[in-house]
């Protein structure tokens, strides 16, 4: 079942998250935030959980990219499901919601960084409408080693029309 997020899922949110830092192919990132930071750093209209048997195994969130209002309609989304109940479809259910919850909010392009080995998540964002616009050479090091990043875009076919 997807839901809309709760403080009270914080805890359990950000144990998903740092699974994800542990696999070294879902982002730059070494540590986890503690949730006010978390919190603070993502849009409170479009936060989702996957849930089964009362667990959560997954969660989806939009964050701004910038704080500029020209770009208020552009979005970086993450989506992290638990390592261990990958390839389930959990995925692409949280997705739906974002994109569908998205719209609704005004946003016009959500916007993903990818690592290229990350074959699952480029693919599931490309089985949702989005298209690969560039990549970053070399755009940071991650334990030490320079990474690459796929720079994926979905733009509204509802939202942001002339």
């Amino acid at each position: 079942m997807i839901r809309k997020m709760h403080d009270s899922d914080g805890p359990r949110v950000l144990e998903i998250y740092k699974k994800g830092l542990e696999t070294r192919n879902a982002t730059f990132e070494t540590e986890a935030p503690d949730w006010k930071h978390w919190d603070l750093a993502h849009h409170h209209f479009c936060r989702f959980v996957y849930e089964e048997n009362a667990m959560i195994i997954g969660w989806g969130a939009l964050a701004p990219v910038s704080a500029r209002s020209c770009y208020e309609g552009v979005t970086e989304i993450s989506i992290y499901i638990d390592t261990d109940h990958l390839g389930k479809g959990i995925g692409s259910k949280l997705m739906k919601a974002i994109i569908d919850e998205s719209e609704k909010n005004g946003i016009w392009t959500l916007y993903a960084s990818i690592f290229p080995e990350n074959v699952a998540s480029h693919k599931l964002h490309l089985s949702h409408g989005f298209k690969e616009v560039g990549i970053r050479k070399r755009i940071a090091r991650l334990d030490g080693v320079w990474r690459d990043t796929l720079i994926l875009e979905r733009r509204s076919n509802k939202v942001g029309i002339i």
